[in-house]
């Protein structure tokens, strides 16, 4: 159950990602770093297990890096966290 809803948000939060606009080259770069990572999770089907590693660090700092600017990329980035804390990761 928990898995169905991990894919639900990340295809949630890779629709956000794909909403939000570029405001400085910072932002951009953590825009598409995020856009490859949930991208190839959501499209590729890949094991969240094989990508654990780095994925909720990268998440974490996106998380900080968007709180003010973009609160509802924000908010799904953090249900993403949750889930992962939830799955184990």
């Amino acid at each position: 159950m928990e898995k169905q809803r991990l894919q639900e948000l990340l295809v949630q939060l890779h629709e956000e990602l794909e909403q939000t606009e570029t405001v400085d080259e910072r932002t951009g770069e953590v825009l598409t770093d995020l856009k490859k990572d949930i991208g190839r999770l959501v499209h590729e089907e890949v094991v969240i297990e094989d990508e654990q590693d780095g994925l909720t660090e990268r998440l974490g700092n996106a998380l900080d890096h968007f709180e003010e600017d973009h609160p509802k990329l924000s908010i799904v980035i953090q249900h993403v966290l949750d889930s992962l804390a939830r799955m184990g990761f």
